[in-house]
């Protein structure tokens, strides 16, 4: 078959700048590769090649100048010059009209990373229109799945969860020559590491995690957060929320390193040199990748019981589930639990990593993803 993965016009594919989606595509890709014809069509990037191909995956990237409308209607303007059998188009159900006119019989595939069909986004008589065209919605969590089959339960029959999944190979456990670099460079050495990786935005509540840290603090005065993430992918520009959290953070002096942006391509080290990760969503998160990326790690994970995150996080498992969701008391209780106990820490972590592969390597993600494509 010939399929087309059409990615956002956020960020490019492979994930030089970061993001889920570009990540999700890019770990698929070599398994669906070996049975089909794929074309990604992405947006352009000073790094990336406009046109490349390699084996059966080629790369078309188009300009993202003007905003979604007009990269959707560059998209539609590719798809029209070829013949298609699939086209699965990533969290933009609004592209979806143009993408049926413009590749006629294609089966059509919705993947959803987002609540993009909720009627704050869209509205819902579009949304209906939108999902009588799909042949099937893949969600990347029962929470995105569910919550969207409510709203249209006339649909339900077309969706399917697939959650995303992680490099095991890349994220493993214990340190590497990298990580131990990191941890030297740093001052980390000899120092426990509460790790935090997200982007500096209030849904991400970092700014929740340090005041938590502010009470950890007082029981483990060693304890050390390393935050890895920036306000947006691939930049370490500010605004107020950042400012806000860089002297919340300063307020705490040594205890707190600010790493920014980190290429994807590195974030894994940083990863290995942690004793516990924390993921504080204040809003309600579709399901984090992170916690995959964590528990590939090795890493009892303490998160908040918001959106998906609790679908891959058992309380007590392989992690630690915080409520209420924006208690930084709760998140610091939680946090010296894990300090407090290197037995639970290493029992939590082992069964993180065994749930990792046993379910979240990405050929089981391909695997599921091609049973959706091959219809």
């Amino acid at each position: 078959m010939r399929i087309a993965l059409v990615c956002t016009e956020k960020l490019p594919v492979p994930p030089v700048r970061g993001g889920a989606i570009q990540t999700y595509i890019a770990g698929v890709l070599p398994y669906l590769s070996t049975r089909h014809e794929v074309t990604v069509v992405g947006r352009t990037d000073p790094a990336l090649a406009e046109c490349e191909e390699a084996g059966a995956v080629r790369h078309v990237r188009l300009s993202a100048e003007g905003g979604p409308e007009r990269y959707a209607d560059r998209v539609a303007a590719f798809l029209a010059g070829e013949r298609w059998d699939v086209v699965e188009v990533f969290n933009r159900p609004a592209f979806v009209g143009r993408i049926a006119r413009a590749a006629p019989g294609a089966r059509l595939v919705l993947s959803l990373h987002n609540a993009m069909l909720a009627p704050d986004r869209l509205d819902p008589a579009e949304a209906r229109r939108i999902l009588a065209r799909l042949d099937a919605v893949v969600a990347i969590s029962d929470f995105i799945r569910i919550s969207t089959a409510r709203l249209y339960p006339e649909h339900a029959h077309k969706l399917r969860t697939i959650r995303s999944g992680v490099d095991l190979e890349r994220f493993r456990p214990g340190p590497s020559p990298r990580s131990e670099a990191l941890r030297a460079r740093l001052g980390l050495t000899g120092r426990p590491v509460v790790l935090s990786v997200g982007r500096l935005s209030p849904k991400k509540g970092i700014h929740v995690i340090l005041a938590a840290m502010e009470r950890v603090l007082l029981t483990h005065p060693e304890a050390v957060l390393v935050q890895v993430g920036s306000r947006w992918y691939g930049h370490d520009d500010t605004d107020s929320y950042v400012r806000a959290v860089r002297e919340q953070a300063s307020r705490l002096g040594d205890a707190v390193r600010l790493v920014g942006y980190v290429p994807y391509d590195e974030v894994d080290a940083y990863f290995r040199l942690g004793d516990l990760f924390v993921c504080a969503s204040q809003w309600e998160e579709p399901l984090a990748r992170v916690h995959y990326e964590a528990m590939a790690c090795g890493l009892p994970i303490v998160t908040t019981d918001r959106g998906g995150n609790a679908e891959v996080v058992t309380d007590g498992h392989n992690g630690l589930l915080v409520r209420p969701w924006h208690s930084a008391e709760a998140l610091a209780a939680a946090i010296q639990a894990l300090l407090d106990d290197p037995d639970l820490r290493r029992r939590l972590g082992a069964a993180g990593r065994c749930m990792a592969e046993a379910g979240f390597g990405w050929e089981r993600v391909a695997r599921e993803l091609l049973e959706v494509l091959e219809g």
